[in-house]
């Protein structure tokens, strides 16, 4: 059997990054932990939401990378001065990531009630129009 690539396509030149994109995103794992939500606040901003209730400011890192979105939550080890006789909630440290299109950039993250906001923007490219001379040998 053939396999059929993006890259395979007569018209699609160049486009070699995108078969590598989707490679890489099938990567990212389908862990459900921390759930998170995904919303267009605009027609140019994204808003992704993480629930890390119990996470601190310091427990949590965000990374952008090769165009790759990575946020990386650790908590601090219980000193071991409580006694649990349930202990329900999640304390397990995570990795979640998100691959961004080119021209998408983190415009800021804010934690709030437990609820880690990270606002994207994207950057609408300029339309440009190039005249190509044909010249003479």
């Amino acid at each position: 059997m053939t396999k059929l690539t993006f890259t395979a396509h007569p018209y699609l030149l160049g486009f070699e990054q995108l078969e590598r994109l989707v490679e890489r995103t099938a990567k990212t794992g389908n862990e459900g932990y921390p759930p998170f939500n995904i919303e267009a606040t605009s027609d140019n901003t994204y808003r992704i939401t993480l629930a890390v209730a119990g996470f601190r400011d310091e427990d949590l890192q965000i990374t952008v990378e090769d165009r790759q979105l990575v946020i990386r939550g650790r908590q601090a080890e219980d000193g071991g001065d409580r006694v649990y006789l349930h202990r329900g909630i999640a304390a397990r440290a995570f990795q979640r990531s998100f691959v961004l299109a080119d021209g998408v950039e983190v415009a800021g993250a804010n934690l709030e009630h437990g609820l880690l906001h990270l606002d994207l923007r994207r950057h609408a490219p300029e339309t440009v129009v190039q005249t190509i001379r044909i010249g003479r040998k």
